[in-house]
């Protein structure tokens, strides 16, 4: 694999509290791990089927296992995939509490610990993501590349990321969604998997889906719950505050990786003049917002805007930043109707309109920014 240089640094993270680490298979969770933390840690991983049986049938042998290994060196405890016996949180609690023991919990899916009412040590561990990987982690970041074929690590570097990504795929409905029983019927689930990524980035219609799908809108809504909770994607919720015009209350839905998307959506081509296109760059955009606020920890909330009369917004930041993405070439007045219609309200401080025209201007308190100008000023931290 190729050694990205990843934003997150787990040891600056664990020298202030035990975390869960949580993100979807492939993300490069494990390769992070043994990367930054290999010779300062004890690394249990519960994928090796020894350990796996042992622990479920013995938790409490967790703390001989540790004092085993245990030394001056080694004094972070790593249990990779942590959801795979949530029984041993009540042992983590234990010597966290006990012994003062720093640990790392990682996992690449919440449901299990969430629905098995799980010890979730109650403050005693923050809780912090990884991402794919981001404009700032990728050397010679290639944007139409990305666009199509996302982020995952073993994707990005592959010479057949079409391969990869389809097995990707295959591996998430057998093993996180099959094997774990989280769904009765994997065929309806599969085609919701597709209909739900041609909505990417749409607001949320689930009597929609369901007429199309024919299940009951019910089954939709714990379905998009799977997503959200097997960490495959996220809901963006929306800015209500707005006093000039009403705003919809209604939630959109992004898968967590273009490439992904494009890969359920079983997308063949990714054309440049296409709507498509246009959808993938925001995705994009949104993805990067997501990851920065999240490695800088900062608590500041990423939603979108939308009035009742179809004026909108792609993203905001808290209540200082508002952000549209148009991915054309020469940005003109139109593109500009969103951000002077929620300029109104005198709320948000920046506005920026990102696209790929060259020329960088001001309208007003507009700044219309190229893609690369934007995101690399966002990662040097001059922006949010």
């Amino acid at each position: 694999m190729v050694n990205y240089k990843r934003q997150l640094n787990l040891l600056n993270l664990l020298k202030k509290k035990s975390f869960f680490l949580l993100g979807p298979r492939a993300i490069g969770k494990s390769y992070l791990i043994h990367h930054q933390l290999a010779s300062q840690a004890v690394i249990l991983d519960l994928l090796r089927s020894e350990l796996y049986l042992r622990l479920s049938a013995a938790p409490w042998e967790l703390e001989k296992l540790i004092d085993a290994q245990l030394s001056v060196q080694k004094s972070i405890i790593v249990i990779d995939e942590i959801q795979k016996i949530p029984g041993l949180l009540d042992e983590v609690h234990r010597l966290i509490e006990q012994r003062k023991f720093c640990f790392l919990l990682t996992g690449s899916s919440a449901r299990k610990l969430k629905r098995g009412h799980a010890n979730l040590l109650a403050g005693r561990a923050w809780t912090a993501a990884l991402y794919p990987l981001s404009f700032s982690e990728i050397p010679h970041f290639d944007l139409e590349h990305y666009l199509r074929f996302g982020g995952l690590p073993a994707v990005y570097a592959s010479d057949n990321p079409i391969e990869e990504l389809n097995a990707y795929v295959q591996n998430y409905l057998r093993e996180e969604i099959q094997a774990e029983g989280l769904v009765r019927k994997l065929p309806p689930f599969s085609r919701f998997l597709t209909m739900a990524a041609f909505m990417n980035g749409q607001l949320l219609n689930f009597s929609q889906l369901a007429s199309d799908i024919a299940v009951p809108a019910s089954t939709i809504r714990e379905y998009y719950s799977i997503l959200e909770d097997t960490l495959i994607g996220f809901p963006l919720l929306p800015w209500t505050q707005s006093q000039k015009r009403k705003a919809i209350a209604t939630a959109k839905f992004y898968f967590f990786d273009t490439g992904v998307t494009h890969a359920l959506a079983q997308t063949q081509t990714l054309d440049r003049n296409s709507d498509l296109y246009g959808r993938s760059f925001e995705h994009w955009i949104g993805m990067e917002l997501r990851s920065y606020l999240g490695y800088r920890r900062l608590s500041e909330a990423l939603g979108f805007w939308r009035s009742t009369h179809q004026h909108e917004v792609d993203f905001v930041v808290g209540d200082h930043t508002a952000i549209e993405v148009k991915a054309t070439r020469k940005v003109t007045a139109r593109d500009l109707k969103g951000l002077e219609a929620i300029q109104e309200e005198n709320v948000f401080k920046q506005l920026i309109l990102i696209s790929q025209d060259p020329i960088e201007t001001k309208h007003g308190k507009i700044s219309c920014l190229h893609w690369k100008t934007f995101i690399t000023r966002l990662w040097k931290n001059e922006l949010l």
